[in-house]
């Protein structure tokens, strides 16, 4: 058996001069499904501010007779196996020092399922599509908003789109709230970007979005002027169906009950629709509404101690970011960063990520091929343009520091890597690999049960890299997404509506499920949400009138506490529906090999 690790409190391993950032108040998240072979797998969270020697008790609860099922505590896990019985009620206790504490949060089998099942109220001729979690009443835990998408259209093309509409439920299914964007909002992966996360500190997360005349809020009131239709109808153009003209608004919506609690005008402005172009491959400029409309959006701890909600417009040229703060009801300007006229301009990516490179406790948000510091200054670019996916993270333990490893596309005459490793906080790279070549995915994290550090491999390439770039062996056929499933350390391959676990092949099908956004494959939300470390599994049913979430079954013998309390990985939960979605990275390195890490 391999050793026990431990990771203790790592959501406040920070310098001590530093203030400490707000922590999600969510409970034990405990979950209990059918593991097969009359047996039900039960698992709970660790939280961040557990000491390291606590341990569990584990009850079961039919009618009025609770039973508590483990002889000694639960030391080396936060999972257990027990034997099915039907409509059995599960709750833990932590236990310190011999003495039991009251936990927060029960969980009741739902017979042989394995899976969490939500109905959803689809509307005619749309698909459950991007999903993001957040307390929207303060129970401590997570529930769901999920966009559903219409007739949606890329930039580069003319067409009308449905309105984009968001629709929140909890976890048992129960309906909170619909938000309607109305037709002035455009539908498509480039355009509509929202943010769910708890912005003022009160305990309930906050919807945030581009919003637009007619949008319709979760208790019906209209934003703007429900009059206006700002579409080109213009048929047979390069521009139709696009809304190059109107006001646009940025709106920070109530997460408990879908109501507009403020609106301002959305920073940056169109401007001059022809500027925003730039250098590189794709980069130049058109009068068609491409580039301009081309949208990102995070949050970020930019003091260190409050999140601030960043929007963000282009990154093949022109780049500006607004950073915004929600606080006592007050809507708020922070910073803006304007790339016109400088290195950074495009330097974006179709995607972005938000860790802590410098140490300092503040964020900063990584923009593709650059940098902005938390002060919302170019901090560095490395001047390799953009592309289609990014990866932040301690994927080099022997590295001092983060790492940023991505994807570009090198074409239209163009030079330079097709993949790159860079130092998170320098921007020095540190490896190059496919040399004037276009290359449209990527991905970095260890999956390789047998070696330290992360592994990488791209289209293109039939290699599979060690992080310093050395080849190590063949590439996995998938180049999608990730999850740590398994009961080990390193991750595996989640593409489509399956897992695999690298050098052993399928080991996970969500049967009757299906992924989003084409041959991306990718799911409606990965994130750890429910019971121990290891991340569930959201997926639309393939009559897109369901959400399942999916949690691992498989016993693990590592105790670690929840991930949604890694300040980088929670953020990146936050951003993990923008553009062309990416999977998720701690901001410790948590792979083979990793180190215990206690605060002192």
């Amino acid at each position: 058996m391999k050793q026990l690790i431990i990771l203790i409190l790592f959501c406040y391993l920070l310098p001590v001069a530093n203030a400490q950032r707000l922590m999600e108040n969510i409970d034990r998240g405990i979950i209990a499904v059918y593991q097969g072979e009359g047996k039900v797998y039960v698992g709970w969270r660790m939280l961040c501010t557990d000491p390291e020697n606590i341990t569990f008790n584990v009850y079961r609860k039919i009618g009025s007779n609770t039973v508590k099922l483990n002889t000694i505590p639960v030391t080396e896990s936060t999972n257990y196996i027990d034997n099915y019985v039907s409509g059995a009620e599960y709750f833990v206790k932590a236990v310190l020092q011999g003495k039991e504490s009251v936990t927060r949060g029960s969980y009741i089998l739902k017979d042989t399922l394995s899976y969490l099942s939500i109905p959803l109220k689809t509307p005619p001729g749309y698909t459950p599509n991007d999903v993001s979690v957040g307390d929207l009443d303060g129970d401590g835990q997570y529930d769901i908003i999920l966009h559903q998408t219409g007739r949606g259209r890329d930039n580069a093309s003319p067409g009308i789109t449905d309105p984009p509409i968001f629709q929140a439920y909890k976890l048992d299914g129960t309906f909170l709230w619909e938000i309607n964007l109305g037709k002035n909002i455009r539908e498509g992966a480039h355009y509509t970007q929202f943010m769910v996360y708890d912005l003022d500190g009160d305990g309930i997360a906050e919807f945030a979005c581009k919003t637009a005349d007619g949008t319709i809020d979760g208790t019906g009131k209209v934003i703007g002027d429900s009059s206006k239709d700002w579409r080109d109808l213009t048929p047979n153009t390069p521009k139709y169906g696009k809304i190059l003209s109107g006001p646009e608004y940025f709106t920070i919506f109530s997460g408990r009950t879908g109501a507009a609690l403020a609106t301002t005008d959305y920073i940056p402005a169109r401007g001059d629709i022809g500027s925003w172009g730039g250098i590189g491959g794709n980069g130049k400029n058109d009068n068609t509404g491409n580039r301009v409309d081309r949208f990102t959006a995070c949050v970020a701890y930019l003091d260190g101690v409050h999140p601030s909600v960043v929007m963000c417009r282009g990154y093949y040229g022109k780049i500006v970011m607004a950073a915004w703060d929600w606080r006592g009801g007050k809507l708020t300007s922070r910073w803006v960063y304007d790339s016109d006229g400088t290195p950074y301009s495009g330097m974006g990516n179709h995607n972005l990520s938000v860790a802590d490179v410098d140490g300092d406790g503040k964020d900063e948000i990584i923009y593709g091929s650059m940098c902005v510091d938390d002060n919302g200054r170019g901090l560095y670019t490395t001047g390799l343009r953009h592309g289609d996916a990014i990866h932040v993270g301690d994927l080099d333990p022997d590295h001092k520091g983060l790492e940023v490893f991505g994807i570009h596309e090198i074409e239209e005459g163009t030079k330079g890597p097709g993949a790159a490793v860079y130092d998170a906080k320098t921007g020095e790279i540190l490896f190059k690999g496919s040399m004037d070549k276009d290359v449209g995915r990527g991905v970095a994290e260890n999956i390789d049960p047998d070696r330290k550090g992360a592994q990488m491999w791209w289209s293109g390439s039939k290699e599979l890299y060690d992080i310093k770039g050395n080849v190590i062996g063949e590439a996995p056929k998938g180049i999608n997404f990730l999850i740590w499933w398994d009961g080990d350390l390193s991750r595996e391959l989640l593409d489509g509506n399956h897992i695999d676990k690298y050098k052993t092949g399928r080991i996970f099908t969500a049967d009757g499920c299906i992924s989003n956004n084409g041959t991306k494959s990718t799911p409606a939300l990965s994130a750890d949400i429910l019971g121990d470390w290891r991340e569930e599994l959201i997926l639309r049913t393939t009559d897109n009138q369901s959400l399942r979430i999916y949690t691992t079954t498989i016993p693990t013998k590592y105790k670690i506490p929840t991930l949604m309390h890694d300040p980088q990985y929670r953020l990146s939960i936050a951003w993990q529906n923008v553009g062309y979605n990416q999977p998720p990275h701690t901001g410790f390195y948590l792979g083979v090999g990793m180190k215990k890490r206690i605060l002192k």
